[in-house]
């Protein structure tokens, strides 16, 4: 809502209330908190209500703030306070995404000043005690235990300065994102929360000074630290069945569908399930803690209860270990949240391409360390050279070529209205279409089963990466990925309209393919593609 005030100001008066705000707020800007410069800023500056009037802010200099023009238009919430706090949410943010990854409750006590101190913790008989002389308080709180009439745990409630308060990225891997800015708001407008965060402690007799972990409620916590709440109400779990609680947070994110976990963090604490079935495996063999002389299928056949459950953690281990490789060159260009616009591939397309055609879908009766040191380890050689094959693809269409800046919003229709997309992007843009890359990289499959078939190498199929690629392999595979890039469909811009223009299944792009036209008749490619020739150097 537009300000009678300010547009009954002259030039002069408003200059001068500009000043006003500049001085009053340090000669920073109200939301992003970094310096305007009334003469560098100039023509560059807004003034807007703090409180919006719709909401009952006056319409006076009271409730003015100057800020920079960019950061008014773009900002995240009408209140300027609250678009102040999301403002320093994307500050974090921006600081851990070249890790590739979204912040965390973590990252958000950190910057708080939060995570810092173990919590002084004692058991005395059905009750707990602690203090915190950390923060100059030495008073000793007695806290009664509660026993969970379900699982047997035992809890207590307590509020608790955020000096103490950790983040627990192994049972709740998950970033902080979607519905903190509503949270911001609703918290700021006064409406108390409706959850507690959940938390654990192990205590040692003998011990009184252990880490506390939260690993629930990290968005509400989130928006609280946000608004400068320093202690939070929390239900602590004393020495809780670890495993259980990463099962229940798993169950909560895929079964339940009680939280939006994308998929990427369901292999990852999928990954962390199969590590603790390992361990309790050894434990209940009477195993040293490093043994590996046993099998998927034994763990499987083990935990009989829950076959399925350890088939899936088994294949959640091999895609998270790709994944998260730090080698990945790849990862750089996927999307895991599934939402984005800035880069071509998500999540969920490597899993329906490169995942589920070439990680071998069943449990493998080998032992776990079969000819590990001999580099010829079915598992590990499959994941070294699904990761060897993605990081090829990466150097070859998509490291200096795909611009995150460009994105892929309306790339389509960006082209069809004369905007100029370099052909690098476009090129990876087009390849990177989840029904375009299962067509392509089926054809990867029969070039790899092809060679081993003219080498009289018995194989089979469904296990094709656990066999160790000869170089020649490579270079084949590295040859086809150069001419498939360099055919011209993929910067035709006239296709625009039509292959280009909607989104198809994999079987009109094998028609394409197959035949050099789509199953309309349109002309796409000169020829149809000849594996032979796709593999020879020009």
């Amino acid at each position: 809502m537009g300000s009678l005030y300010l547009n009954n100001l002259t030039d002069d008066q408003r200059k001068e209330l500009e000043k006003k705000l500049h001085a009053a707020q340090h000669g920073n800007c109200f939301i992003c908190e970094k310096p305007i410069d009334l003469m560098l800023h100039a023509d560059a500056i807004d003034i807007d209500h703090v409180e919006p009037i719709k909401g009952g802010g006056k319409d006076d200099p009271s409730n003015f703030a100057i800020t920079h023009s960019s950061c008014n238009r773009s900002k995240q919430a009408s209140d300027l306070r609250v678009a102040r706090v999301l403002a320093r949410f994307s500050a974090i943010r921006d600081k851990v995404a070249p890790e590739n990854r979204g912040p965390n409750l973590g990252d958000i006590l950190s910057h708080y000043g939060g995570a810092v101190h173990e919590l002084r913790l004692i058991r005395k008989d059905a009750s707990v005690q602690l203090s915190f002389p950390e923060l100059g308080r030495n008073d000793i709180v007695q806290i009664p235990l509660y026993r969970d009439e379900l699982s047997g745990m035992e809890y207590f409630f307590a509020k608790l300065p955020i000096e103490y308060l950790y983040h627990d990225v192994r049972i709740n891997p998950r970033a902080v994102g979607g519905s903190l800015n509503g949270l911001v708001e609703e918290f700021h407008k006064k409406r108390p929360q409706l959850h507690v965060a959940l938390a654990w402690v192990e205590l040692k007799d003998g011990q009184a000074k252990t880490k506390l972990y939260v690993f629930d409620g990290q968005h509400k916590a989130t928006a609280q630290v946000l608004l400068g709440t320093k202690e939070l109400p929390v239900r602590v779990f004393v020495n809780p069945n670890l495993d259980v609680m990463l099962a229940t947070n798993t169950n909560a994110g895929t079964t339940l569908r009680q939280v939006a976990f994308n998929k990427s963090v369901q292999r990852h604490l999928g990954s962390a399930l199969f590590i603790d079935r390992v361990e309790r495996y050894r434990k209940d063999r009477g195993l040293p803690s490093d043994a590996e002389n046993f099998s998927e299928k034994d763990l499987t056949n083990h935990f009989k209860g829950e076959w399925r459950e350890m088939r899936r953690y088994v294949l959640d281990v091999v895609r998270d270990d790709i994944t998260h490789n730090p080698d990945n060159k790849l990862k750089d260009f996927i999307d895991f949240g599934g939402k984005g616009k800035e880069r071509p591939f998500s999540y969920s397309t490597v899993e329906k391409t490169f995942y589920s055609f070439f990680i071998y879908g069943d449990v493998l009766d080998s032992p776990l360390n079969y000819r590990i040191d001999e580099g010829e380890n079915p598992r590990e050689l499959e994941k070294v050279q699904i990761l060897r094959l993605m990081n090829m693809i990466a150097e070859k269409l998509y490291v200096g070529q795909f611009d995150p800046a460009l994105g892929t919003a309306r790339v389509e229709n960006r082209l069809q209205k004369g905007e100029d997309i370099p052909e690098p992007h476009l090129r990876a843009y087009r390849l990177a279409k989840e029904e375009i890359l299962y067509a392509w990289l089926r054809f990867v499959a029969q070039i790899v089963q092809n060679y081993f078939i003219t080498t009289g190498k018995p194989i089979k199929e469904e296990k094709l990466f656990q066999y160790r690629f000869p170089e020649p392999l490579w270079e084949n595979i590295e040859t086809f990925i150069e001419n498939l890039g360099a055919l011209p469909l993929w910067v035709n811009r006239d296709l625009s309209a039509t292959v280009f223009g909607g989104r198809q299944n994999s079987d009109y792009w094998q028609t394409i393919f197959e035949s050099g036209k789509s199953p309309q008749g349109q002309q796409v490619l000169a020829t149809p593609i000849n594996l032979m020739q796709m593999i020879q150097r020009n």
